[in-house]
């Protein structure tokens, strides 16, 4: 009997057939549309996997209490040096508006997670640190998702391979900020 990683593996490799990528691809020059269906194609399967892949981890970061935004933050403080990070740094790496980081900090600053400090030199800039309670939480939402239990299991343990296939598209859109 096959464990979930290697189903999930099985699927990746032998994909079923996706009727309505076969209908595009078998409508698109019947209907008169200029050149090859692949960049709508590759559109829409972005699309479709980002609102899966987005739905399964807000599922499992609920678990933990928390949102999706909160979980990027304090899994990125994790990944400091220092547990430390500008608000204005976060928003960056973030991708996220200055308010957002803030309410998000602010969240997380009432449930123990981070604590926050005027920067010592600059008055305009403030830190927020990771609390050792936001630690473990950032531990158990990553954990969580590599589980072959959790809501991420439909990958089949294939997360690296997604992210190698899909980096040099991001790179190619000279997202190399962080």
């Amino acid at each position: 009997m096959q464990t979930e990683i290697e189903q999930g593996a099985q699927r990746a490799v032998n994909p079923p057939v996706d009727p309505l990528v076969t209908g595009i691809r078998d409508r698109w020059g019947d209907q008169g549309m200029p050149g090859e269906p692949w960049p709508f194609m590759a559109i829409c399967s972005l699309g479709r996997l980002h609102s899966l892949v987005t739905k399964a981890l807000e599922n499992e970061v609920k678990r933990h209490g928390l949102g999706r935004t909160g979980y990027f933050l304090l899994t990125t403080l994790a990944l400091t040096a220092e547990g430390r990070a500008r608000l204005s740094t976060l928003g960056r790496i973030l991708m996220m508006h200055p308010t957002s980081v803030k309410l998000t900090a602010d969240q997380l600053e009432a449930a123990g997670l981070v604590t926050r400090t005027p920067h010592p030199r600059d008055r305009r800039a403030t830190y927020v640190y990771i609390t050792e309670e936001g630690r473990e939480r950032a531990r158990a939402v990553n954990a969580a998702l590599e589980s072959p239990d959790g809501e991420l299991a439909a990958l089949g343990g294939l997360h690296r391979q997604v992210f190698e296939a899909l980096q040099p598209a991001r790179l190619a859109f000279d997202d190399h900020e962080l």
